[in-house]
């Protein structure tokens, strides 16, 4: 037994796969605040309850958290210190000294963790290659150590200048602390982030530093509470590249659990496109808090290594605290089921970033809320069922949710409660569609030549309208379409990034020096494999560089070709290059050398496979016609909707939208004009085309 357990801003997703029979089980609970621990259990006491499955029965659990972002941008880490090369102290506040909006006179910029008080300088030098020009002077280390306990410090981050190319000074710091300060946690930037570019590496290793006092004590809980509950088997993390991580190395980075969630979404959206022979899909996740989309090229997410975590301004490059990790290249917007409805001072209808969680929550609820939200919407237009949300877990209020909207939007606009609602639905598909819109284009690619599939609690109620717009031809609503980040969580790899920046130019480099620290750090990616119970036949190596030309100042990833590098494949990383360069820019440079900055090896087991047969407890005899209901839709007002059971459908057996589709997890809303099936594996497939 496998349980996928995701951790969402409003609910808490979970997944249980039994391998024998291969059957999948679903459940969804509420988040708990401010410990997300009660809701884990509260959803694996309910699986308990519904299923008969004991915790002792599970053989691999894996986890994914909002924990570390949550924590980043409400400011609510451990109390930080940074040390680095005296006279760097204010790299964290100078940063590329670029304006992220020009035109912006007000602009703000984020501030730094850790405040210029808690910065602190060490006498040491090391040059671009490793060369120490000034010896760390130790006997400053004791009145640093003096200044960490004065001030209460619960985390160090150690960034020191070129220590990337050369550890021995920081790994000298982080042992003294470890000695003197055994109660401060430490973060080594050659660990963290061992790459050029002091300030990045600044920011990532002062970010791991800031969330691993609270990351660590809640993973440590999280494990201690599954022991005692008599739980022995694996707990894997999902990291934010769509692999797994062990607990240990989730404590020891959790700066890689910073898109967690979303990668789960991601990984499961290429699982569906291989059991669907759909290599190109655009993902689109939307659950109570966010809507993600994620493209799927050729069978893979893109993997970028340019994220920024806590913007200022949540669409604007530039304005966040940037971490160069490995991270699935995704689009996110604050358009959920909570997100929040309001009018604006120009007196226009908004929706979101701000979202009412799961606590107070939407005002259908009636759990204290009583601002207007997307969920409140949805209910009014008829697309949700008031006593099936939850699959009847939970019954909605539609009075609360007409009130919250006639009193906050339509009195103040003049305008219907429909009119409003249909308004707060329209600006999320809108919102969505044109940021997916922009993340496809800005790829190079075209959207309309990608197939949609949809999924998150909030997702198939949207998927229909925000497809329409991208003006794909199929969307596909998967099995399990409410809880399926966690799913993805289960079809997703362990494995372990090596990353050595090590610059030099194609013609003119040390291959020998490059094949022994590309084998070294092969090496320890299969170990860690090992250590998580994976042997070396079953491990697979990717390889990867950061080029540029000479002289740029950003770079683009190629896989590099296999077995040891030489002379002999100069020519064949050159074409794979310039592949990738005219495929982004549609152009090459001539008579210009290239350099190559950062090396990157990937180990990976070998991806859990995995069927979709959905249990459910109805009878077969029964039909999946569940009656009519009055649904808004813009074209033609309220129409007497059919409503069907989706784990009663057949498979191959078409009809004609417009129609609504329950199931325990979400509800599918298919508009007019479109014809509708499920698959052999239970997938809805509805063509958007007639």
């Amino acid at each position: 037994m496998k349980l996928g357990i995701d951790i969402g801003g409003t609910f808490t997703d979970f997944v249980l796969f039994n391998t024998n029979n291969k059957q999948l089980f679903f459940t969804k609970t509420l988040t708990t605040y401010p410990d997300p621990t009660v809701g884990i259990f509260n959803g694996i006491q309910e699986i308990r309850e519904k299923y008969g499955f004991k915790v002792e029965e599970l053989s691999d659990i894996v986890h994914g958290t909002t924990l570390v972002t949550n924590a980043v941008i409400e400011r609510k880490g451990a109390k930080t210190a940074f040390i680095t090369t005296a006279g760097f102290e204010d790299v964290l506040e100078i940063g590329r000294e670029m304006r992220y909006d020009i035109y912006d006179i007000f602009l703000s910029m984020p501030k730094p963790l850790v405040p210029r008080n808690l910065r602190m300088g060490v006498q040491e030098r090391i040059d671009t290659h490793g060369n120490v020009l000034e010896p760390l002077e130790t006997n400053t280390l004791d009145t640093l150590a003096e200044e960490l306990n004065k001030n209460g410090i619960e985390s160090v981050g150690i960034c020191l200048l070129n220590s990337f190319v050369n550890t021995a000074h920081e790994k000298a710091i982080g042992e003294f602390l470890k000695e003197k300060v055994p109660n401060v946690y430490y973060s080594l930037s050659s660990e963290i982030m061992p790459e050029v570019r002091e300030y990045e590496r600044s920011s990532a290793t002062a970010m791991n530093a800031y969330v691993q006092p609270i990351t660590d004590k809640y993973l440590k809980d999280f494990e201690e509470q599954l022991r005692q509950s008599n739980y022995e088997g694996n707990i894997n993390i999902m990291i934010s590249s769509g692999k797994l991580t062990t607990i240990d190395g989730a404590r020891k980075s959790p700066i890689h659990l910073l898109e967690s969630g979303p990668a789960g979404g991601a990984m499961a959206g290429v699982f569906y496109g291989s059991l669907l022979n759909e290599e190109n899909l655009l993902c689109f996740d939307m659950g109570g808090t966010t809507a993600k989309a994620c493209v799927i090229y050729e069978g893979k997410p893109e993997i970028t290594n340019h994220f920024e975590a806590a913007r200022v301004k949540r669409f604007k490059k530039g304005s966040g605290l940037p971490v160069r990790i490995p991270v699935i290249d995704l689009i996110e917007i604050g358009a959920g089921g909570g997100s929040i409805a309001r009018v604006n001072s120009m007196g226009l209808l908004t929706v979101g970033p701000d979202s009412a969680s799961s606590t107070p929550g939407p005002a259908c609820y009636n759990l204290g809320g009583t601002q207007p939200t997307v969920t409140d919407a949805d209910l009014v237009l008829g697309y949700l069922n008031p006593d099936y949300f939850l699959g009847g877990e939970m019954t909605l209020s539609v009075e609360a949710a007409r009130n919250a909207i006639q009193k906050t939007l339509a009195e103040p606009l003049g305008i219907s409660i429909e009119e409003a609602a249909m308004g707060i639905h329209k600006i999320v598909n809108e919102n969505m569609a044109n940021a997916a819109r922009v993340h496809v284009l800005e790829k190079g690619m075209d959207p309309r030549h990608f197939n949609m599939i949809g999924f998150g609690g909030a997702g198939p109620v949207h998927a229909f309208g925000v497809a329409k717009l991208l003006n794909a031809s199929r969307l596909i609503i998967p099995v399990g379409a409410g809880v399926t980040s966690a799913l993805g969580f289960l079809v997703s790899p362990v494995a372990s990034e090596k990353i050595q920046s090590h610059i030099a130019e194609l013609g003119n480099i040390n291959w020998s020096e490059v094949n022994a620290f590309l084998s070294e750090m092969e090496e320890e990616g299969i170990q860690f494999l090992e250590n998580s119970g994976i042997s070396k036949e079953n491990a697979t190596v990717e390889r990867i560089v950061d080029m540029r030309y000479t002289g740029q100042g950003h770079e683009i990833t190629i896989t590099l070709p296999e077995g040891p590098l030489g002379l002999e494949q100069v020519d064949e990383i050159r074409a794979r290059f310039k592949k990738e360069y005219e495929f982004r820019y549609n152009r090459s440079i001539e008579g210009i050398d290239l350099e190559m900055v950062t090396w990157r090896v990937v180990v990976q087991g070998p991806i859990p496979e995995m069927t979709v047969h959905q249990f459910t407890e109805v009878k077969s005899d029964k039909e999946a016609f569940k009656g009519n209901r009055q649904v808004y839709f813009e074209e033609t007002g309220y129409l007497d909707c059919p409503v069907y059971d989706r784990y009663l459908l057949k498979t191959n057996e078409p009809f004609d939208g417009p129609a609504i589709i329950e199931e325990t997890e979400s509800t599918t809303v298919i508009g007019i004009n479109t014809t509708v099936h499920l698959d052999r594996n239970k997938n809805i497939i509805i063509d958007l085309r007639g």
